[in-house]
């Protein structure tokens, strides 16, 4: 059943779920990428749960108009307007009032998420306009999903994709450097505030899929995801939205592989299955690559030691420490240094003294400030500087250096 699912073979609704839900979490992670690295990730839940009062709103209007309740393209435009509202409120309390930020996202997440809880209850009481499973639009909900939902979706994820890519540059300065930005003479306001709309648009459009309340999570766990594999901002958003549509795509499937799963939370618990994978195996960020660059730490310094305890002719004791040297055919079994061993501890234990010198000497400041210990000194002097400082120190020449 999961294969079949994973190569759309499982009939037209689960295709359309599928499609949907990839082309949704591609716009997530890019748009939430930029979020993430502006650090406002908190925004994206104020914005997403702003949006109950006017799914609830859309309702009723529709509903005394003599309409369906249930048009998504009438929903989805009461959602913009809500949380187009609810960020005017946020922004407007972070700049004219002495609210921090988290505070006035507090404030504004809370009263309209409020709000439109009591919306949903007084509908729920009304009988008409198929007000039933109107509370779908919280976890998602693609039971039924019908061809003119998916293109809607579809549409609003790709156009919203195309604005990112279209202003990307002026939102990744702002990102990184607001001060630098302004000095440059960009309008960081509008920037932040076409960021919040970029954000909201994603919101509105995985309502149908994810829900308001997850929304959250496709925004910001794949630019998290992707943070870990990637230092260059342009590949962290290009990964950001490989991971969100996988896990849309991924998600999709295995929920129409499983009826009874909802399709919105499982979307999310695969994303946050890639994060745990980038945590733990990331090859410059990961949990695995810090242990692996701690225990080559580890090795240098007990070689290192170990050989300047064999240059100053002591006796070691140390059980890692002689099975890391014979490792390296520095000892013999019986810690007794091999040939090899004797020049490397030799040269250990001048490397020593040259750094004595340098750290004793004005003129080299800023190259005693790379002193820790395990640094070659061939690495940051020049070979005839390395000769003036061995004239200085004396003793037999020919050390290797």
């Amino acid at each position: 059943m999961l294969w079949d699912a994973l190569t759309l073979q499982l009939g037209y609704n689960a295709t359309l779920v599928a499609i949907g839900a990839t082309l949704l979490g591609v716009s997530a992670g890019v748009t939430g990428t930029f979020l993430f690295l502006r650090k406002r990730a908190l925004v994206s839940d104020a914005i997403s749960h702003a949006t109950l009062p006017g799914v609830c709103i859309a309702f009723m209007v529709l509903v005394a108009l003599g309409g369906d309740g249930r048009n998504l393209p009438g929903l989805l435009v009461g959602s913009a307007i809500s949380a187009w509202v609810g960020l005017l409120c946020m922004n407007w309390l972070t700049r004219r009032t002495r609210l921090a930020e988290d505070a006035a996202i507090g404030a504004v997440l809370s009263v309209f998420f409020g709000f439109g809880i009591v919306l949903l209850t007084v509908i729920q009481t009304m009988g008409v306009g198929r007000q039933a499973g109107l509370e779908g639009f919280l976890l998602g909900s693609t039971a039924g999903m019908l061809w003119a939902d998916a293109v809607i979706i579809a549409l609003g994820g790709a156009l919203t994709l195309a604005l990112v890519l279209i202003i990307r540059r002026p939102m990744t300065l702002v990102a990184f450097d607001p001060e630098y930005a302004a000095a440059r003479g960009l309008p960081v306001h509008r920037i932040d505030l076409a960021m919040m709309g970029l954000v909201m648009a994603v919101t509105v459009v995985g309502l149908k899929i994810v829900g308001l309340i997850l929304i959250v999570a496709l925004l910001i766990i794949p630019a998290v995801t992707a943070r870990f594999w990637s230092d260059r901002s342009e590949r962290v958003v290009l990964l950001a939205g490989l991971a969100g549509g996988l896990a849309g795509y991924i998600g999709a499937a295995i929920s129409a592989s499983a009826p009874n799963l909802p399709t919105g939370p499982i979307i999310v618990l695969v994303s946050f299955a890639f994060f745990l994978a980038s945590l733990f195996f990331a090859p410059m960020r990961g949990v695995l690559a810090a242990v692996l660059r701690h225990l080559r730490f580890q090795r240098r310094v007990h070689i290192r030691q170990g050989l300047l305890a064999l240059a100053q002719g002591q006796k070691i004791y140390e059980p890692l420490t002689l099975r890391l040297l014979r490792r390296a055919g520095l000892v013999r079994a019986d810690g007794v240094a091999t040939d090899t061993g004797k020049a490397r501890a030799a040269k250990a234990l001048r490397d020593e003294k040259r750094w004595e010198i340098v750290r004793a000497d004005q003129a080299h400041e800023a190259t005693a400030a790379l002193y820790d210990g395990l640094r070659d000194i061939e690495t940051v002097l020049t070979r005839d500087q390395i000769d003036e400082i061995d004239r200085q120190i004396g003793g037999p020449q020919g050390i290797p250096a």
